[in-house]
């Protein structure tokens, strides 16, 4: 009897999966903006978006942590 439950729970879930899946379709995307996508003319969204310093800024951070957390561990070494 609890077979037959969980067949029918999962048959039940299944469905609901494919008639969601089916009724989520994305838009089309925007029109362009009329003076192009750049500055300087018609260049691709997001292109020459400046990511190296967020990177550099990103993995300084985590360096210092990193160093902070062997630092303490060092100490709490000693300490035993």
């Amino acid at each position: 009897m609890k077979n037959k439950f969980r067949i029918i729970k999962a048959f039940i879930a299944f469905m609901l999966y494919l008639s969601i899946n089916g009724v989520s379709v994305a838009q089309p995307p925007p029109p362009p903006p009329s003076g192009g996508h750049g500055i300087s003319g018609n260049r691709p969204p997001g292109a020459g978006a400046p990511i190296g310093e967020g990177m550099f800024l990103l993995l300084g951070l985590v360096g210092l942590y990193g160093g902070k957390k062997v630092n303490s561990l060092r100490k709490q070494m000693k300490s035993e």
